[in-house]
């Protein structure tokens, strides 16, 4: 996997942040709206270029905003490219970031017959537990088995809808089958979220225990939000919605900055730390139809949160779905949905646009479940 360079005179994803000095840039800062205006007008012909798969907000070495561009390290000319991007764009500085394409990040697939792992920190977040469980584990749709292979992501968080509460996750996670294909099947209203993933139990739902019902709300390929969500089976998931490592969150949210200390509870990774290094993101995602199916379409987002994530080390597959929060000790609030990246960056969906989006698909507000 490639890991984050730094260019000569460009920036990196992990430098040293105003955050650190007790400053944080958010989206409404007058230097990062200023960007913001220039980045709308300059994406869309970088964009063109294949070779560009984004553009985001971030901070410069000496503190400014500035504006960074996602380069695919894939591209055979990728250093033509980065060498061709001027310094500066309209007066705002310009900074190269290389990596590979970003994708939906990948279920954790496995074939038939072979149980899976992962986790940290001396929590499982692959075994079955007993109800009523945690989040931040191992689940996914009870018939994520195809072309020989089975796949999982996270069951991530919990909210509540007009006074119904569901298992969060990402729709690539849940309800990404849309073609027959390699298991004769799609995804659909009613199946089955199970814990822990089909990748875990030896590709056999049997050894899982079915926790939630799937409610489709087709979040994709039309909304900017990767989001599904299932109706939790009584008595099968902590009413609290405690997150495994993490515990029981805050109610409330809060929107993201750059700097600003996150972490995650997930499938493979367990409980990881980060930083938010980019905001504004306009990135090119790449999603696939079944578990280990072909390219079903590549899905262009707007104002996505970026997270370092050197050598996959805060998001790898199987983390999709995982919810992420405030670094911490207690209640933490949501700060976004992570659903896809690179071994490079991770990205997430802004919690407020998640959550607006699932009030409105269900008529009611919802809520993240928490004190």
């Amino acid at each position: 996997m490639v890991r984050a360079l730094v260019l000569l005179g460009l920036a990196s994803l992990t430098m040293v942040s105003k955050a650190q000095q007790g400053v944080k840039f958010t989206l409404d800062d007058p230097a990062v709206q200023k960007v913001a205006a220039v980045q709308e007008l300059v994406t869309p012909d970088l964009m063109n270029q294949p070779e560009i798969l984004g553009t985001a907000i971030t901070e410069g070495q000496n503190g400014s905003a500035d504006l960074l561009i996602f380069v695919n390290s894939e591209a055979e000319n990728h250093g033509e490219v980065v060498r061709a991007l001027p310094p500066s764009l309209r007066g705002v500085a310009v900074h190269a970031h290389l990596t590979e394409p970003f994708r939906a990040f990948p279920k954790s697939s496995n074939r038939p017959g072979h149980g899976g792992g992962g986790g940290g920190g001396g929590v499982s977040h692959t075994a079955r537990q007993a109800p009523p469980i945690s989040l931040g584990t191992s689940g996914g749709w009870a018939n994520d088995l195809a072309n020989g292979f089975c796949c999982g992501g996270t069951l991530g968080s919990l909210i509540q809808v007009n006074g119904v509460q569901y298992v969060m996750s990402n729709y690539h996670v849940l309800e990404s089958d849309i073609v027959a294909g390699g298991n004769g099947v799609v995804a659909t209203a009613g199946d089955g979220a199970i814990q822990p993933g089909l990748i875990d139990v030896a590709c056999n739902q049997n050894n899982a225990q079915t926790v939630a019902t799937l409610v489709l709300s087709h979040s994709l390929p039309n909304s900017n939000v990767d989001v599904a969500i299932a109706q939790v089976v009584t008595g099968m998931v902590n009413p609290s919605g405690s997150i495994l490592e993490i515990g029981t969150i805050s109610k409330s949210t809060v929107a993201a900055s750059i700097g600003q200390l996150v972490k995650k509870s997930g499938r493979t990774t367990g409980l990881t730390h980060s930083r938010i290094a980019g905001l504004n993101a306009t990135v090119s995602v790449i999603y696939d139809n079944e578990c280990a199916g072909g390219t079903a379409f590549t899905k262009t987002y707007t104002n996505q949160v970026v997270i370092a994530n050197s050598g996959s080390s805060f998001l790898n597959s199987g983390d999709s779905g995982s919810l992420m929060v405030e670094d911490v000790a207690t209640n933490p609030r949501a700060v976004g949905l992570l659903f896809a990246g690179s071994s490079t960056s991770a990205i997430a969906n802004p919690i407020g646009e998640v959550l607006t989006f699932l009030g409105s698909k269900w008529g009611g507000t919802a809520t993240m479940v928490g004190q």
